[in-house]
């Protein structure tokens, strides 16, 4: 009778044991589950996010564009603007007067071609230019660096 007890014993022993390891196995089953929900859920968020704060990016740089843009064309006008001055109150006859025409003439075509142009169009004709003169444009660039370097370190 003793025996049979403890094998009685073991065998809800046993029976616990496995209910209480399938219990366990359903509970991390679960929590696994949940982590990798959490974790999706956490990724789309992020993307999100990402997606957010590039949408802000190019809204921004698209911002300052246009700001720079009108930058360009407004001294477009100035350009344009004093072009009138120059004719109105500069010479009008002689060698003098041939001068300040050609003055006037140089401001007024550069206003048009900055109001036309603006910032992105000046780019455009900039690299275009590089393009075609490729030597000129590299010793202008030694050029501006080499004063630029002279300038920065006489102040120091």
């Amino acid at each position: 009778m003793a025996n049979n007890s403890v094998q009685d014993a073991r065998s809800k022993a046993q029976e616990v044991a496995g209910k209480t390891a399938d219990h366990a196995r359903d509970i991390a089953s679960d929590a696994a589950s949940k982590a990798r929900e959490v974790g999706r859920e956490a990724a789309d968020k992020a993307r999100d996010v990402g997606h957010s704060l590039a949408d802000a990016g190019r809204s921004a740089a698209h911002a300052a564009s246009q700001t720079a843009d009108n930058a360009v064309g407004t001294a477009g006008q100035g350009m344009q603007s004093l072009a009138g001055t120059v004719r109105e109150y500069g010479a009008h006859s002689g060698v003098v007067g041939q001068a300040t025409e050609a003055v006037a003439g140089t401001l007024e075509r550069g206003g048009q071609y900055l109001q036309r142009e603006g910032l992105s169009g000046m780019t455009d004709d900039l690299t275009d230019m590089i393009k075609r003169n490729p030597l000129p444009a590299l010793m202008l660039g030694i050029g501006i660096g080499f004063v630029l370097a002279r300038l920065t370190s006489s102040r120091s």
